[in-house]
């Protein structure tokens, strides 16, 4: 990473963990604000998240850690009540960079794409539906619920994330560091318990 990348890649980090920015809005954010051309070079997703854990090891060691164990005990909770549509924890929650400001990302991977609103609606569950952009690029829908987080005394954002049965398979593969974008329930739990 050069000089210039390694900049944005600071500006950026405190923008995502100070305020909640996803990576994207960050980056650009970081280059207007840093007075550089829009044309810049711009640090990829995993330098951005290096320089997320540098930050959160320098200013937030004393807090971040309890406010991820409890996003991540409230994903297990919708993990759980989803689990018919094999949901998967994807983002910060899952890659442990998660703070107070972070949304719950959950995968789902369903046979009939309107099974999982059915079963929220059958709930009594209220919810948001909107369009965003997969993890291979086409748009999904989203689901999106405010749902109390006890750890944090604050309601969070949980959205669920509707996919194909068959986008599974490529959901899990690793990236370049061999590390996974997502894990289901049982890869939470062991993550939570300390277990590698």
């Amino acid at each position: 990473m050069n000089t210039v990348q390694e900049e944005i890649a600071a500006t950026a980090a405190r923008m995502v963990v100070e305020e909640g920015l996803e990576y994207g809005p960050a980056k650009r954010r970081a280059v207007k604000q840093l007075g550089l051309n829009a044309r810049a070079q711009l640090p990829n997703n995993d330098q951005l998240e290096d320089a997320v854990r540098e930050y959160l090891d320098v200013f937030c060691a004393d807090t971040q850690p309890a406010e991820l164990a409890a996003l991540r005990e409230l994903a297990a909770v919708w993990m759980a009540r989803m689990a018919a549509f094999r949901p998967h924890l994807g983002g910060a929650v899952w890659r442990g960079t998660a703070t107070g400001l972070s949304d719950i990302y959950l995968q789902l991977f369903c046979d009939d794409s309107k099974s999982a609103e059915i079963s929220l609606i059958d709930h009594n569950v209220r919810y948001e539906v909107s369009t965003v952009q997969g993890f291979q690029g086409e748009a999904v829908d989203a689901l999106s619920i405010l749902s109390s987080c006890p750890g944090l005394s604050q309601k969070v954002l949980v959205h669920l994330m509707i996919y194909d049965l068959d986008d599974l398979r490529g959901a899990l593969k690793p990236d370049g560091q061999g590390r996974t974008y997502r894990g289901d329930l049982l890869a939470l739990t062991r993550l939570m318990k300390g277990i590698a």
